[in-house]
């Protein structure tokens, strides 16, 4: 049976969603079932976590994984988290996963400039900090082997559709991870047969 770890941060968790079975992680493993290969997850991720804590996740996690989800990014952006220093250490946990040969998926940060709290004075300022880390994230993907995905057309639908959002109004909702679980699961599948293929 495919093991499949999640981390990061509340997206990983499922935060916002309605039913503990609407997070990323359920909707992976039942993605994975309908193209006929058994999979479990186990959360290792932590609401509200930074880069920071993605090294120490990825340790506690082990050698139980064939598969690492790695949602990252949007408590770096909140935070200001000098970009250099996230990428460093998210650089340091997708090493360590791809070391230990783990197949990774990195959902990269999401484009912030979309959430209703963002005054409409500081969209474009936000929207460039996420492209900013963002496009760091992604050489550190290319660099270490990891996979990614392309969560654009994801950050569009919940730019237009409030709905999309969960009743605090920066997680997504149930509906919201089902967009998310979309763009996140064929990059997934891709990941586990690479597994099968390294067996």
């Amino acid at each position: 049976m495919l093991r499949v770890g999640l981390f990061g941060d509340s997206l990983a968790v499922g935060v916002g969603a309605s039913s503990p079975q609407d997070g990323l992680g359920p909707r992976l493993v039942a993605d994975l079932a309908a193209a006929g290969r058994a999979a479990q997850h186990r959360v290792f991720a932590a609401s509200g976590a930074r880069s920071a804590a993605l090294p120490g996740q990825v340790a506690a996690a082990g050698d139980w994984p064939h598969l690492a989800v790695v949602v990252i990014g949007a408590n770096d952006l909140t935070h200001l988290v000098p970009v250099a220093q996230a990428v460093a250490d998210l650089d340091a946990a997708l090493r360590a996963l791809r070391g230990r040969g783990i197949q990774v998926v990195l959902v990269p940060a999401p484009d912030l400039s979309s959430v209703a709290h963002v005054p409409p004075a500081l969209r474009e300022l936000v929207r460039l900090a996420s492209a900013t880390l963002r496009g760091a994230q992604e050489e550190v993907a290319r660099a270490t082997g990891a996979h990614l995905v392309d969560t654009s057309t994801a950050s569009a639908a919940l730019a237009r559709d409030a709905s999309l959002f969960s009743a605090d109004r920066f997680h997504p909702s149930s509906a919201g991870y089902a967009l998310l679980g979309q763009a996140v699961a064929p990059v997934v599948r891709t990941a586990a047969r690479a597994v099968e293929d390294a067996a």
